[in-house]
């Protein structure tokens, strides 16, 4: 019998943000084959969204970007962002994901940050590069991220995405219980 293919198109080229996208996607179509690929899609937010209005609306206007320029099953996209919580600063990703008849609009945890570095942050620096300053690492966002960093690796920005994006899919699951 002959797998069917699914596309996605991402919204980034971040390997990070491809690769969580892929796994969610195989993991859930196991019968599938799936092509997974990132293009550069703008966010029209600030480089560090500073609030989660901020973020969700980089997300959406990703994936609005990617539906308007490729043609896939799936389109995804992931933005991060931070935001001052009631109990702290903290960094979050918003994800979204469409095909041509619907859309999830999903949210990952969020780990909270130290007031130095969302201090930074507030100075117009990105999480990327403050993380890469204070713990000596090169290009820290394409990898583990703050996550990694500040959870010794026991959690990392791919395994954040893909729980955000795995929990966002059960409306393509499902879409007669969420379409009522």
């Amino acid at each position: 019998m002959e797998q069917k293919l699914i596309k996605v198109i991402v919204g980034s080229k971040n390997p990070v943000k491809v690769n969580a996208s892929r796994t969610v996607i195989a993991q859930l179509y196991p019968e599938h084959i799936v092509e997974c690929d990132g293009i550069d899609a703008p966010s029209n937010v600030p480089d560090q969204p500073m609030d989660a209005s901020e973020t969700r609306e980089g997300a959406i206007n990703r994936v609005k970007y990617c539906k308007q320029n490729a043609d896939a099953d799936f389109y995804i996209a992931i933005e991060g962002g931070v935001d001052l919580l009631d109990d702290g600063p903290a960094t979050f990703a918003y994800v979204v994901i469409a095909n041509k008849e619907q859309q999830s609009v999903g949210r990952s945890a969020a780990l909270p940050l130290p007031t130095p570095i969302y201090q930074s942050l507030l100075n117009g620096d990105e999480l990327g590069p403050v993380m890469d300053k204070l713990f000596k690492t090169v290009n820290i966002k394409h990898k583990g991220g703050a996550i990694g960093l500040l959870t010794n690796g026991h959690a990392t920005r791919e395994s954040n995405y893909t729980q955000a994006l795995t929990l966002a899919m059960a409306p393509f699951l499902y879409p007669d219980l969420y379409n009522q």
